[in-house]
């Protein structure tokens, strides 16, 4: 088995309820009890990550909002790589001018508009009036994921980022409209300086040009004294290629898209089935046959 193993969130350790099972953690921890450094590598914020893993016991090193922070075990920051205050605040101007609901990860908050809930509930009217056939609770049940992080805090506008007290680390814009997250894609594409990344079908998120979980994994490799050849990787979205492609060995989820099975090495099963505890014990019978 690798000496350190990098653990994507949703879509993969977690299930479709966004829980962590029993056979994921005991996976974890077998692999920690083998001498393997296990990093979860997440677009989520730091402090949701801690959230989730508050009642398993569980210390890991977490590279958040999609390479932007690594933490510690122990909870202490070692790492950031934070937006220029200035292109965040072009972003979010945009984003309001288009009627996108947003979140702007800090330090210790998810920032979100005061009218955000509204927006995607005129969203999900204008599909439904569109479309009578679609299946509004899928949809409802997407919305209520996106509200079911830690830390929510609501502001007027983006310019409540303005004070130099607050860090801005990622930024996430989520629609129901995939017109309009087409148009928002295509005009933040070739924006200088930044990273352009897809976690999910219905999102697109940016951050600091070098902030990316392939990066992180790299920095982290370096610090813990392990070849890259040594790591291992597994995730199920766009926003994990960088740290697929840069992983020793690296395993694309049952779920994930065509185009993340393609770049990882191997398939394990889907998040709704345990594939990183498959993927895990597949590495130890690999190092243990």
């Amino acid at each position: 088995m690798g000496k350190m193993i990098a653990i994507d969130l949703d879509g993969t350790l977690l299930n479709e309820r966004k829980q962590l099972s029993e056979e994921n953690l005991h996976a974890i921890k077998l692999a920690q009890s083998q001498g393997v450094e296990v990093v979860i590598a997440t677009g989520r914020a730091y402090f949701d990550v801690k959230a989730i893993f508050e009642h398993t016991g569980l210390k890991t090193w977490v590279i958040s909002a999609n390479g932007a922070c690594i933490h510690t075990p122990s909870g202490d920051l070692f790492h950031h790589v934070p937006m220029e205050k200035k292109d965040a605040l072009t972003i979010l101007r945009w984003l309001e001018q288009h009627d996108f609901y947003y979140e702007v990860f800090s330090e210790d908050a998810i920032l979100t508009p005061l009218n955000g809930r509204q927006i995607l509930d005129i969203e999900l009217d204008r599909l439904t009036s569109a479309n009578p056939d679609v299946d509004t609770a899928f949809f409802e049940e997407i919305i209520h994921g996106q509200f079911s992080q830690t830390g929510f805090v609501q502001i007027d506008s983006s310019e409540s980022i303005a004070d130099d007290d607050i860090t801005v680390y990622n930024i996430l814009a989520f629609s129901l409209d995939e017109d309009k997250l087409l148009k928002g894609w295509h005009h933040f594409s070739d924006s200088p300086g930044l990273t352009l990344v897809k976690s999910a079908k219905h999102n697109f998120e940016l951050e600091h040009e070098k902030a990316a979980k392939g990066i992180a994994l790299d920095i982290l490799a370096k610090k813990l004294g392990v070849p890259l050849a040594a790591t291992a990787a597994v995730g199920d979205s766009f926003n994990d290629l960088s740290m697929l492609k840069i992983a020793g060995y690296s395993a694309a989820m049952g779920n994930a898209p065509l185009e993340i099975k393609q770049v990882a090495d191997t398939v394990t099963l889907p998040n709704t089935e345990n594939g990183v505890s498959h993927f895990i014990h597949e590495l130890v019978k690999k190092t243990c046959p």
